[in-house]
């Protein structure tokens, strides 16, 4: 840490306030104690996968907007690719990057959900606080997705009401429930069309326990086949103001002899399925 009083407050405390503007950009404002000649610079960093490199990161330039206060815009073109960015303050050419805390954040931008999508790949950027209090934005970028909307829990199905982007439903569209592991099993399930890109589908539980096995548990990911020749599109929500689902938005378990099963959001924000054997009493 610098002797300077006003570089150890820097190092200390940066924070960032997030307003997220129409059409997605992110306009950051940084509290810094700096001259109005100063050079900070915004830097977002994307954690690498487990045992990678870390990439080349995105630098923005910070401009001053009022005394202590610096302004950095970033627009929806070029997007992040999908993952989580840390976000950093970098104070001069050749200083340390610095975390940046988290600050208010102003989401309202987001609240318009699949309305505001008007062009492909789809491109979803949420800041939200890390455990530790940090600034951090998760970004997807999907060339076509399914955005589920409500989840309807049934005493032996779930029904799901969902909308595609990048693709068209044609008259052979179908769900695909896989199923994790060397042995992919697949359910398929019709789904009816609305209008639009609008369609909804029903998942009896008793076709996922019929292809579970004995007493081993698993996981079902859910895709939509938008036509015979088209790639599938992972179901998953995305497009509103939650970086992490999995804790926020949990579903019933549904326990049909002996066995559980429980649709889930993943760390993705993708949905799946979970069968496990009840424990024996």
């Amino acid at each position: 840490m610098s002797g300077d009083g006003a570089n150890a407050i820097i190092v200390e405390r940066p924070r960032g306030a997030v307003t997220v503007r129409d059409g997605g950009r992110l306009v950051v404002r940084v509290q810094l104690p700096l001259p109005a000649s100063a050079q900070p610079r915004l830097l977002l960093q994307r954690r690498p996968k487990k045992g990678q490199p870390e990439e080349t990161g995105r630098s923005l330039v910070l401009e001053s907007a009022r005394p202590d206060e610096w302004e950095a815009v970033l627009e929806t073109d070029p997007a992040l690719e999908e993952g989580r960015w840390d976000a950093y303050v970098v104070t001069g050419p050749d200083e340390e990057r610095v975390p940046l805390l988290h600050g208010l954040h102003d989401l309202r931008g987001l609240m318009s959900g699949g309305d505001a999508v008007r062009y492909t790949p789809v491109a979803v950027r949420i800041p939200y606080a890390t455990k530790d209090g940090r600034l951090a934005i998760r970004a997807w970028r999907r060339a076509s997705h399914a955005e589920a909307g409500r989840i309807t829990v049934g005493s032996g199905a779930m029904t799901v009401t969902a909308r595609l982007y990048g693709a068209g439903l044609g008259e052979d569209a179908q769900v695909a429930l896989v199923r994790r592991g060397r042995k992919a099993n697949v359910v398929r399930v019709a789904l009816s069309a609305g209008e639009d890109q609008d369609f909804s589908f029903t998942v009896d539980y008793a076709d996922l326990l019929a292809e579970a096995g004995e007493g081993a548990p698993a996981v079902w990911d859910v895709f939509v086949h938008p036509c015979a020749e088209a790639p599938r599109v992972r179901v998953a929500r995305l497009l509103d103001d939650v970086a992490d689902r999995k804790t926020v938005f949990v579903y019933p378990a549904i326990t049909l002899g002996g066995v559980s099963v429980r649709p889930y959001y993943t760390l993705d924000n993708d949905l799946s399925l979970e069968v496990a054997p009840q424990p024996s009493r």
